[in-house]
Protein backbone atom coordinates (compact mmCIF):
# COMPACT_ATOMS: atom_id res chain seq x y z
CA UNK A 1 0.00 0.00 0.00
CA UNK A 2 1.39 3.27 -1.36
CA UNK A 3 0.79 6.27 1.08
CA UNK A 4 -1.16 9.65 -0.84
CA UNK A 5 -0.70 13.11 0.05
CA UNK A 6 -3.20 15.80 0.42
CA UNK A 7 -3.53 19.24 1.86
CA UNK A 8 -6.13 20.28 4.16
CA UNK A 9 -6.38 22.63 7.33
CA UNK A 10 -3.01 23.92 5.70
CA UNK A 11 -1.19 20.76 6.94
CA UNK A 12 -0.01 17.92 4.62
CA UNK A 13 -1.83 14.29 5.61
CA UNK A 14 -0.56 11.24 4.48
CA UNK A 15 -3.24 8.42 3.62
CA UNK A 16 -4.39 5.32 2.61
CA UNK A 17 -7.29 4.01 0.68
CA UNK A 18 -8.72 0.62 0.66
CA UNK A 19 -11.96 -0.63 -1.45
CA UNK A 20 -13.32 1.20 -4.06
CA UNK A 21 -13.70 5.09 -3.74
CA UNK A 22 -17.76 5.08 -4.46
CA UNK A 23 -18.64 3.08 -1.24
CA UNK A 24 -19.65 4.71 1.95
CA UNK A 25 -16.46 5.95 3.58
CA UNK A 26 -15.22 5.04 7.19
CA UNK A 27 -12.35 7.07 8.32
CA UNK A 28 -10.37 5.98 10.43
CA UNK A 29 -8.51 8.19 13.57
CA UNK A 30 -5.55 6.82 15.49
CA UNK A 31 -4.19 7.45 18.66
CA UNK A 32 -1.53 9.11 20.73
CA UNK A 33 2.02 9.38 18.99
CA UNK A 34 0.15 6.06 17.04
CA UNK A 35 0.82 6.01 12.44
CA UNK A 36 -2.52 4.95 10.83
CA UNK A 37 -0.54 1.55 10.24
CA UNK A 38 -1.48 1.40 14.12
CA UNK A 39 -4.99 0.30 11.77
CA UNK A 40 -4.34 -3.85 10.69
CA UNK A 41 -4.47 -4.03 6.79
CA UNK A 42 -6.30 -7.31 7.68
CA UNK A 43 -8.87 -4.82 9.93
CA UNK A 44 -8.63 -1.87 7.23
CA UNK A 45 -9.26 -5.31 4.25
CA UNK A 46 -12.05 -6.90 6.49
CA UNK A 47 -14.15 -3.27 6.39
CA UNK A 48 -13.31 -2.89 3.01
CA UNK A 49 -14.69 -6.67 2.08
CA UNK A 50 -18.10 -5.73 3.44
CA UNK A 51 -18.31 -2.88 1.06
CA UNK A 52 -16.75 0.06 2.88
CA UNK A 53 -14.41 2.65 1.31
CA UNK A 54 -11.73 2.79 4.32
CA UNK A 55 -9.25 5.56 4.50
CA UNK A 56 -6.50 6.07 7.72
CA UNK A 57 -4.28 8.93 8.06
CA UNK A 58 -1.40 9.66 10.28
CA UNK A 59 -2.45 12.77 12.46
CA UNK A 60 -1.21 15.90 12.09
CA UNK A 61 2.89 15.52 14.17
CA UNK A 62 2.52 12.64 13.24
CA UNK A 63 3.99 9.81 10.87
CA UNK A 64 4.24 11.10 7.76
CA UNK A 65 1.70 13.81 7.73
CA UNK A 66 3.35 17.76 8.39
CA UNK A 67 5.50 18.30 11.44
CA UNK A 68 4.20 20.82 13.58
CA UNK A 69 8.29 22.15 13.40
CA UNK A 70 7.34 25.87 14.19
CA UNK A 71 5.75 24.89 17.12
CA UNK A 72 7.27 24.38 20.66
CA UNK A 73 8.13 21.04 22.46
CA UNK A 74 6.47 21.36 25.87
CA UNK A 75 7.58 19.85 29.18
CA UNK A 76 5.23 17.44 30.14
CA UNK A 77 6.13 17.55 33.94
CA UNK A 78 5.40 21.49 33.96
CA UNK A 79 2.06 20.71 32.12
CA UNK A 80 1.29 18.31 35.05
CA UNK A 81 2.01 20.54 37.48
CA UNK A 82 0.03 23.45 36.00
CA UNK A 83 -2.85 21.31 35.79
CA UNK A 84 -2.94 20.20 39.13
CA UNK A 85 -2.79 23.48 40.51
CA UNK A 86 -5.54 24.40 38.14
CA UNK A 87 -3.33 27.26 36.42
CA UNK A 88 -3.80 28.15 32.37
CA UNK A 89 -2.06 25.47 30.41
CA UNK A 90 -0.24 26.59 26.88
CA UNK A 91 -0.64 24.28 24.18
CA UNK A 92 0.78 24.32 20.58
CA UNK A 93 -2.75 22.87 19.78
CA UNK A 94 -6.03 21.00 20.75
CA UNK A 95 -7.91 18.18 20.12
CA UNK A 96 -10.53 20.37 18.47
CA UNK A 97 -7.89 21.60 16.00
CA UNK A 98 -7.35 18.02 15.33
CA UNK A 99 -11.25 17.45 15.27
CA UNK A 100 -10.69 20.33 12.06
CA UNK A 101 -8.18 18.26 10.52
CA UNK A 102 -10.38 15.51 9.78
CA UNK A 103 -13.15 17.43 8.96
CA UNK A 104 -11.21 19.15 6.45
CA UNK A 105 -9.25 16.39 5.17
CA UNK A 106 -12.90 14.57 3.97
CA UNK A 107 -13.46 17.74 2.53
CA UNK A 108 -10.15 17.82 0.61
CA UNK A 109 -11.60 14.15 -0.45
CA UNK A 110 -14.60 15.47 -1.56
CA UNK A 111 -16.66 13.30 1.03
CA UNK A 112 -19.84 14.37 2.14
CA UNK A 113 -19.79 12.39 5.20
CA UNK A 114 -18.65 9.41 6.75
CA UNK A 115 -18.79 6.55 9.63
CA UNK A 116 -15.83 7.94 11.62
CA UNK A 117 -14.15 4.85 13.59
CA UNK A 118 -11.37 6.53 16.19
CA UNK A 119 -9.20 4.52 18.72
CA UNK A 120 -8.11 6.21 22.12
CA UNK A 121 -6.71 9.55 21.06
CA UNK A 122 -8.54 9.08 17.74
CA UNK A 123 -11.39 8.33 19.57
CA UNK A 124 -12.04 11.55 21.31
CA UNK A 125 -11.51 13.09 18.04
CA UNK A 126 -14.29 11.47 16.73
CA UNK A 127 -16.17 12.41 19.13
CA UNK A 128 -15.67 16.12 18.61
CA UNK A 129 -16.33 16.06 15.19
CA UNK A 130 -19.64 13.75 15.76
CA UNK A 131 -20.70 16.84 18.12
CA UNK A 132 -19.63 19.67 16.70
CA UNK A 133 -20.31 18.39 12.78
CA UNK A 134 -23.21 15.77 12.82
CA UNK A 135 -23.69 16.38 9.22
CA UNK A 136 -20.40 14.68 7.99
CA UNK A 137 -21.01 11.77 10.26
CA UNK A 138 -22.80 8.89 9.46
CA UNK A 139 -21.65 6.63 12.25
CA UNK A 140 -19.22 6.73 15.24
CA UNK A 141 -17.34 3.70 17.04
CA UNK A 142 -15.19 5.02 19.94
CA UNK A 143 -12.71 2.36 21.13
CA UNK A 144 -10.86 2.60 24.04
CA UNK A 145 -11.41 5.96 24.46
CA UNK A 146 -13.31 8.39 26.90
CA UNK A 147 -15.64 11.29 28.16
CA UNK A 148 -12.06 12.31 30.20
CA UNK A 149 -14.89 13.19 33.16
CA UNK A 150 -12.13 14.18 35.72
CA UNK A 151 -13.96 12.20 38.34
CA UNK A 152 -13.04 8.89 36.14
CA UNK A 153 -10.17 6.92 37.76
CA UNK A 154 -6.70 7.74 35.28
CA UNK A 155 -4.26 5.18 34.18
CA UNK A 156 -2.94 2.35 36.27
CA UNK A 157 0.04 4.15 38.08
CA UNK A 158 2.89 1.58 37.09
CA UNK A 159 2.00 2.31 33.31
CA UNK A 160 2.05 6.30 34.04
CA UNK A 161 4.73 6.40 35.71
CA UNK A 162 6.20 4.33 32.57
CA UNK A 163 5.12 6.63 30.30
CA UNK A 164 6.55 9.69 32.04
CA UNK A 165 9.55 8.16 32.53
CA UNK A 166 11.23 7.67 28.86
CA UNK A 167 15.10 6.70 28.16
CA UNK A 168 17.89 9.22 29.07
CA UNK A 169 19.23 8.00 25.36
CA UNK A 170 17.43 8.26 22.33
CA UNK A 171 19.14 5.82 19.84
CA UNK A 172 17.07 3.37 18.27
CA UNK A 173 17.75 0.27 20.90
CA UNK A 174 16.75 1.99 23.96
CA UNK A 175 13.70 3.32 22.15
CA UNK A 176 12.53 0.16 21.02
CA UNK A 177 13.24 -2.14 24.23
CA UNK A 178 11.51 1.09 25.77
CA UNK A 179 8.18 0.70 22.88
CA UNK A 180 8.38 -3.14 23.59
CA UNK A 181 7.66 -2.49 27.18
CA UNK A 182 5.05 -0.06 27.23
CA UNK A 183 2.88 -2.28 24.62
CA UNK A 184 3.49 -5.19 26.93
CA UNK A 185 2.44 -2.91 29.75
CA UNK A 186 -0.63 -1.49 27.99
CA UNK A 187 -1.75 -4.55 25.98
CA UNK A 188 -4.36 -7.36 26.04
CA UNK A 189 -3.45 -9.34 28.59
CA UNK A 190 -5.49 -12.22 26.84
CA UNK A 191 -4.21 -12.15 23.60
CA UNK A 192 -0.55 -11.20 23.71
CA UNK A 193 1.72 -11.12 20.54
CA UNK A 194 4.80 -13.17 20.49
CA UNK A 195 7.96 -11.33 21.06
CA UNK A 196 9.06 -11.86 17.67
CA UNK A 197 5.86 -10.35 16.04
CA UNK A 198 5.96 -7.12 18.62
CA UNK A 199 9.15 -6.55 17.80
CA UNK A 200 8.76 -6.71 14.31
CA UNK A 201 6.02 -4.37 14.11
CA UNK A 202 7.67 -1.43 16.34
CA UNK A 203 11.14 -2.09 13.96
CA UNK A 204 8.60 -1.16 11.15
CA UNK A 205 6.80 1.52 13.01
CA UNK A 206 10.58 3.17 13.62
CA UNK A 207 11.56 3.10 10.74
CA UNK A 208 8.48 4.97 8.75
CA UNK A 209 9.06 7.63 11.40
CA UNK A 210 9.87 8.12 14.58
CA UNK A 211 9.26 11.64 15.84
CA UNK A 212 8.66 12.17 19.63
CA UNK A 213 8.02 16.01 19.73
CA UNK A 214 4.82 14.86 17.47
CA UNK A 215 3.69 12.43 20.69
CA UNK A 216 4.49 15.12 23.11
CA UNK A 217 2.15 18.09 21.44
CA UNK A 218 -1.04 15.72 21.49
CA UNK A 219 -0.16 14.67 24.63
CA UNK A 220 -0.02 18.35 25.60
CA UNK A 221 -3.34 18.54 23.75
CA UNK A 222 -5.73 15.70 25.83
CA UNK A 223 -3.90 16.87 28.97
CA UNK A 224 -5.58 20.81 27.84
CA UNK A 225 -8.48 19.24 26.63
CA UNK A 226 -10.90 19.40 29.28
CA UNK A 227 -14.03 16.65 29.19
CA UNK A 228 -16.46 15.97 26.32
CA UNK A 229 -19.46 15.83 28.59
CA UNK A 230 -21.50 18.73 27.02
CA UNK A 231 -20.61 17.30 23.64
CA UNK A 232 -21.28 13.61 23.87
CA UNK A 233 -24.96 14.44 25.23
CA UNK A 234 -25.35 16.10 21.51
CA UNK A 235 -24.11 13.49 19.29
CA UNK A 236 -27.09 12.26 17.20
CA UNK A 237 -25.30 9.80 14.79
CA UNK A 238 -25.36 6.07 15.64
CA UNK A 239 -22.66 4.94 18.03
CA UNK A 240 -20.70 1.80 19.57
CA UNK A 241 -18.50 1.86 22.25
CA UNK A 242 -16.30 -0.55 22.52
CA UNK A 243 -13.48 -1.27 25.22
CA UNK A 244 -11.36 -3.62 27.02
CA UNK A 245 -12.19 -5.08 30.46
CA UNK A 246 -8.53 -4.81 30.71
CA UNK A 247 -7.38 -1.71 30.04
CA UNK A 248 -4.71 -0.22 31.73
CA UNK A 249 -3.86 3.01 30.13
CA UNK A 250 -7.97 4.26 30.01
CA UNK A 251 -9.73 2.10 32.28
CA UNK A 252 -12.85 0.52 31.15
CA UNK A 253 -15.16 3.14 33.37
CA UNK A 254 -14.04 5.45 30.60
CA UNK A 255 -16.20 3.52 27.99
CA UNK A 256 -19.07 2.93 29.97
CA UNK A 257 -19.15 6.81 30.78
CA UNK A 258 -18.98 7.36 27.12
CA UNK A 259 -21.51 5.11 26.07
CA UNK A 260 -24.05 6.60 29.09
CA UNK A 261 -23.35 10.52 27.97
CA UNK A 262 -24.12 9.64 24.21
CA UNK A 263 -27.82 9.24 23.33
CA UNK A 264 -28.78 5.43 22.07
CA UNK A 265 -25.16 3.97 22.25
CA UNK A 266 -24.25 0.78 22.47
CA UNK A 267 -21.66 -0.68 24.42
CA UNK A 268 -19.08 -3.63 24.20
CA UNK A 269 -16.98 -4.92 26.74
CA UNK A 270 -14.32 -7.36 25.59
CA UNK A 271 -12.75 -9.75 28.25
CA UNK A 272 -8.82 -9.68 28.19
CA UNK A 273 -8.66 -6.67 26.06
CA UNK A 274 -5.74 -4.25 27.01
CA UNK A 275 -5.17 -1.01 24.88
CA UNK A 276 -4.39 -2.31 21.88
CA UNK A 277 -6.12 -3.89 18.91
CA UNK A 278 -4.90 -7.54 19.00
CA UNK A 279 -5.11 -9.65 15.68
CA UNK A 280 -7.18 -12.45 16.67
CA UNK A 281 -10.20 -9.73 17.79
CA UNK A 282 -10.13 -8.47 14.57
CA UNK A 283 -12.95 -10.07 12.96
CA UNK A 284 -15.17 -9.11 15.98
CA UNK A 285 -13.81 -5.91 15.45
CA UNK A 286 -15.27 -6.00 11.69
CA UNK A 287 -18.31 -7.50 12.80
CA UNK A 288 -19.23 -4.94 15.13
CA UNK A 289 -18.11 -1.77 12.99
CA UNK A 290 -20.00 -3.00 9.93
CA UNK A 291 -22.86 -3.84 11.42
CA UNK A 292 -23.34 -0.29 12.99
CA UNK A 293 -22.28 2.00 10.02
CA UNK A 294 -24.71 -0.89 8.04
CA UNK A 295 -27.95 0.38 10.31
CA UNK A 296 -27.14 4.35 9.92
CA UNK A 297 -29.33 6.70 8.07
CA UNK A 298 -27.57 9.22 6.04
CA UNK A 299 -28.34 12.51 7.14
CA UNK A 300 -30.97 14.39 5.31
Amino acid sequence: MTEKYINANGIDFAYEQFGESENPVILLIMGLGTQMTGWPESFCAGLAARGYCVIRFDNRDIGLSQKMTNLPVPNLLKVILFARLKLPVAVPYTLEDMANDAVALLDALNIESAHLVGASMGGMIAQLVAGHFPFKVLSLTSIMSTSSRKSLPGPDRKVALHMLRRPAKADAQSMHEYAMRTWRLIGSPAYPPTDEALSEKLSRSYQRSYYPAGHSRQMVAIMAGGDRVAVLKKIVAPTLVIHGKADPLVPVSGGIDTAELIPGAKLELIEGMGHDLPDELIPRFVELIGSNAAEAIPPL
